[in-house]
């Protein structure tokens, strides 16, 4: 007799895992009080690309009109209503997609709001108040994570907002301010200032993406400022007056803001309550994640958790990886995971790619064990303007950087900014990943011209023996 999961969420932690355990022999039941795919495919990661992409290609466009001998009759303008409209058709047509996936293995899909009962049984109330008893051999959490809810910030859907409602604007604000600086900050810093809204970013720390490379942190701000956008870092918001056609801020540094609309975009919020936890045992970290262990079980026996509500890495493409590992576990096999290697992308304009250390963190790690960062670390940087494939394609802007360690050669990071650079990134993962060291990389033949050229020689330069870049002669 086939064992019978029942999975509370079907984002692409929730939804990848049933496929999986019905892969596996499984029975599948999925708990979902909202749209199949979750936040990401719905009112994050694909919706905003949707849009983003709009924006590239008008940058390109521009590019091409003014240098590159395409010659364009009028200035280029954007319809945020079709931009909206095309973005909801891909959307609708993914979710499309999963569902068509849960008909072909025979997922039951039971559409309301599951609280655990006990590690056996979850009770589900439809929208229409129907209720259910769902009976599982064994349970897998996939609630993920929501928009905060600050005081300070009181989200009205009008003027003060999350990130789902201004992907979902028809009219282009004249003025947006954007609080936090962090990944989804910079991106729809990106998509505004291109609308034509002007930007404004209040970050907390010191910096934007106070958690990337300080390198490519400092470029991604630079290009930010071409495209016009007001950089505010190190202060906070103090106080906040609404008016009828505006929002103006005080922040602590005394800067001023007035804006007509305003994103809230300062860390999100673990869906871990109100789902029966504290009653079967569950114990749950300080901030309201559920701890679990790298085969993703939590502390009580036969129920797991996946995805951003485990407060691991806040990733769609790490939740999939949870949601298998936990299937494969419940199913007799031995997974876990390794959050060492977990390549990840930001879509700013330009693209950023990274995966393991950044500089800052490979120093410290050295320094901790005694050592000279400067002996102990080889860094390798190549500029994409020195690529023929950039040249070429007029993508100039950005550079690929490596870290590795001395002695064994293993690479510890890698840092892109660039076109493609989300994709291109991936070859440093699996290097990473098979445990290839820095010369292997340097010595892996490449295409040419192609962009992925950039790591080669990023590699060759760790070594310092980069083709296309000048340094000084040996002594």
């Amino acid at each position: 007799m086939s064992k019978h999961i029942a999975i509370l969420g079907a984002g692409p932690g929730g939804y990848v895992a049933a496929i999986r355990a019905a892969q596996l022999g499984a029975r599948v039941s999925v708990i979902e009080s909202q749209a199949l795919g979750g936040v990401c495919l719905n009112w994050g990661c694909i919706p905003s690309k949707a849009l983003l992409s709009v924006i590239e290609l008008g940058d390109k466009v521009k590019k091409s009109g003014s240098s590159m001998g395409l010659q364009i009759a009028g200035p280029i303008s954007y319809s945020l209503p079709q931009m909206v409209a095309r973005k909801n058709q891909v959307v609708a047509g993914l979710v499309k997609g999963i569902s068509t996936l849960f008909k072909a293995w025979d997922i039951a899909h039971i559409t309301g709001t599951g609280v655990i009962q006990n590690t056996k049984t979850l009770h589900v109330r439809s929208r229409d108040d129907a209720e259910q008893v769902v009976s599982a051999d064994a349970i897998i959490v996939a609630t993920g994570s929501s928009w905060p809810n600050l005081p300070q910030f009181p989200i009205d859907g009008t003027q003060i907002l999350t990130s789902r409602q201004l992907l979902d604007l028809t009219e282009v604000p004249r003025r947006l301010l954007i609080i936090g600086g962090g990944v989804e900050g910079c991106e729809f810093a990106c998509l505004y200032s291109g609308l034509g809204s002007d930007v404004t970013i209040v970050e907390l720390m010191d910096r934007l993406l106070p958690l990337e490379d300080e390198e490519i942190a400092s470029t991604i701000t630079r290009e930010l400022k071409k495209r016009n956008v007001n950089v505010v870092t190190g202060t906070t918001v103090e106080t906040l007056q609404r008016h009828p056609e505006a929002i103006t801020v005080s922040c602590k540094d005394g800067t001023t803001i007035e804006a007509e609309k305003l994103l809230v975009s300062v860390g999100r919020g673990f869906n871990s309550r109100g789902i029966g936890l504290e009653d079967v045992g569950v114990q749950t970290g300080r901030r309201g994640e559920i701890l679990v262990n790298e085969r993703m079980e939590t502390s009580t026996s036969g129920i797991y958790a996946i995805g951003d509500v485990t407060g691991k890495a806040m990733l769609a493409h790490v939740a999939s990886s949870q949601g298998k590992i936990a299937v494969e576990n419940i199913m007799g096999h031995h997974s876990t995971i390794n959050y060492d290697v977990i390549p990840a992308g930001i879509f700013t304009l330009p693209e950023i790619g990274r995966v393991g250390l950044t500089e800052s963190q490979a120093r410290e790690r050295v320094a901790a064990r005694g050592e000279d960062s400067d002996v102990s670390l080889r860094i390798g940087r190549f500029r994409y303007a020195a690529l023929g494939k950039a040249q070429a394609t007029g993508e100039t802007t950005g550079f690929c950087k490596v870290i590795a360690e001395t002695a064994t050669g293993k690479v510890l990071g890698a840092h892109m900014l660039g076109a493609h650079a989300a994709d291109l990134i991936h070859e440093a993962a699996l290097a990473m990943r098979v445990g290839a060291t820095i010369s292997q990389v340097a010595d892996m033949i490449h295409a040419h011209p192609t962009m992925a050229e950039g790591l080669m020689e990023a590699a060759e330069d760790a070594e310092g023996k980069a083709i296309h870049q000048i340094r000084k002669k040996p002594m």
